[in-house]
């Protein structure tokens, strides 16, 4: 019924058995994934296989085993070819977290190579991929040939998945996404350290938000991620790291598509919001420590603001719009990126201080205006969104704008307006901004990585 399996169980048995919070063989799990792969266990089935799972979650070795068989289901890049240290970057997913898009190219300046496989946004969070596409013919769904070329010439790459690429997951991912089964900790690391670990990269460094408009509500959902993920990543001895940051407002100014490649844009030239460089700059130091180009954060710190004041960012970002068929003149003249023909403005009710701003919320406003998708196959509008003007911590006179929103039609932008409106709170003093980095976690190889550095 669904192949060869340990002691000749069906797919049944095992969906009964994880259901009862009994465990997985490697091999049933290989069977599992390969006949799933293959079209010979339907939908049904693994529907229910990963619901047993999202209720009863996997031991250590079964999630091993599962992200070995979606690795074993596709081609692993072979980066024998490509010079210097290759180091990934992966983030959970927030509001207005453009941060990829800011870092490879600032990391790849200072001589890190970076071979990044990004994904697509869902509900009201943003995807690089979505993002990368309001630059007019950029491609991001390149081939193995094309993906190396890219990264050796220019230093870093961002892409989608490859068909050719840890297929399984694809497959597996989209049935997730329709089953309510995404937000579940051993599918989720089996999901990113499969394509990680396929790419080839030689460390790893993960952002895990923390807040309303992030995956991890709470400080201690996200420490059980992080520890999956390290855990996971330590038995192929890979390299990791992650960081916890806040992600309780929009990082940055800009929600939406073409908005965000604006506000990246902006930072490239050194112009940008404290909390968006500084999630930036702690990730790049500790990708610079993994990959042996810095001693210290202090040290990685000034190989990173050197490379941003130098223009030499500003060039390997025009350079890879260049070389994955995007018009590289946006890098100088952002207003060449598409455009929202209808517009509205969010006034403040009172005067006071900005106390609360709703990531969650801003980012369904986005969704809302057309940003967003609710399923994987959704198409997005690259240019609405939303510009904050005012954040957590700020001043602001009753009528004064707080924000501005971009759309297609006035129904779309008042119907943003209404929850935009209710995302921000407004209180009578100044509230701190807070730290933007809540944690710092390393596995056993990034130890030893950073031991042999200092």
């Amino acid at each position: 019924m669904g192949g060869a399996m340990n002691q000749g169980a069906r797919v049944v048995d095992l969906i009964v058995r994880k259901r009862s919070g009994g465990r997985l063989g490697r091999a049933e799990i290989e069977s599992l994934v390969s006949g799933y792969s293959a079209g010979t266990i339907p939908d049904y089935q693994m529907a229910a296989l990963l619901m047993a799972v999202y209720f009863q979650g996997m031991s250590k070795r079964e999630t091993v085993d599962l992200t070995r068989a979606m690795l074993d289901s596709g081609c692993r890049l072979d980066l024998a070819e490509v010079s210097g240290p290759a180091i990934d970057k992966h983030s959970t997913g927030g509001v207005g977290d453009k941060v990829s898009i800011i870092l490879a190219p600032l990391v790849a300046a200072c001589g890190v190579r970076v071979p990044m496989i990004s994904g697509r946004g869902l509900a009201h969070t943003g995807g690089t991929l979505d993002k990368l596409e309001a630059i007019p013919g950029l491609k991001v769904f390149l081939s193995e040939k094309r993906f190396s070329r890219v990264l050796r010439r220019v230093g870093f790459v961002i892409s989608g998945q490859s068909s050719r690429w840890v297929p399984a997951d694809g497959l597996l991912y989209a049935l997730r996404d329709v089953t309510g089964t995404v937000e579940c900790v051993p599918l989720i690391v089996s999901s990113i350290l499969s394509k990680k670990l396929a790419s080839g990269v030689g460390g790893l460094v993960l952002d895990i938000k923390v807040g309303l408009g992030g995956f991890s509500r709470t400080a201690a959902e996200a420490r059980t991620l992080a520890n999956g993920l390290l855990e996971v990543a330590e038995h192929w001895r890979l390299p990791t790291t992650a960081l916890l940051t806040r992600m309780d407002q929009p990082l940055g100014r800009a929600v939406g598509n073409a908005p965000e490649i604006v506000e990246c844009i902006q930072a490239l030239h050194g112009r940008w919001d404290r909390d968006l460089q500084a999630v930036t700059f702690a990730l790049g130091a500790e990708m610079l420590i993994l990959a042996g180009l810095a001693r210290s954060p202090r040290a990685a710190y000034r190989r990173l603001e050197e490379a941003l004041a130098s223009g030499r960012a500003l060039a390997k970002f025009e350079a890879f719009v260049r070389a994955q068929g995007g018009d590289p003149r946006v890098a100088e003249d952002p207003s060449r990126l598409p455009t929202a023909p209808v517009r509205g403005s969010i006034r403040a009710p009172r005067s006071g201080f900005v106390h609360g701003l709703n990531a969650y919320e801003i980012g369904m406003a986005a969704a809302r205006l057309g940003a967003g998708r609710e399923k994987v196959t959704d198409d997005v509008h690259p240019a609405v969104g939303l510009w904050l003007l005012k954040k957590v911590g700020e001043r602001v006179g009753k009528g004064e704008t707080m924000a501005q929103l971009l759309g297609t039609s006035r129904t779309d932008v008042r119907g943003a307006a209404e929850i935009v409106s209710g995302a921000f709170r407004i209180g009578p003093a100044r509230k701190p901004e807070g730290r933007m980095v809540l944690a710092r976690f390393h596995n056993r190889s990034a130890e030893r990585r950073r031991s042999s550095v200092a």
